[in-house]
């Protein structure tokens, strides 16, 4: 459930669900300055010019990654602790 809440309504969300605080807010601020970062490169781009069409899903695609990446992590995370131990093991 923590994996689908992370890749469907939004960034963290299954973190809350997990009650893992620390990676909730870490993805929260890592996500918060990717759309700065984001934003303040569009503004530098001049509105004429052709190339900026092809770069407008930056923003988006970022935003999409780090999303897939907290939806693997929050499935491992919600794994038997069991499992993992064995899978160290090895």
């Amino acid at each position: 459930m923590a994996a689908i809440l992370n890749l469907f309504p939004g960034l963290g969300t299954g973190y809350i669900y997990q009650r893992r605080w620390k990676a909730y807010w870490i993805t929260t601020i890592v996500s918060a300055l990717w759309v700065s970062i984001g934003s303040l490169r569009e503004l530098r781009v001049d509105p004429s010019d052709p190339l900026q069409a092809a770069n407008e899903s930056n923003i988006f695609l970022g935003l999409v990654c780090i999303a897939v990446i907290t939806a693997i992590e929050g499935w491992y995370a919600a794994r038997d602790p069991e499992e993992r131990d064995e899978l160290s093991e090895v």
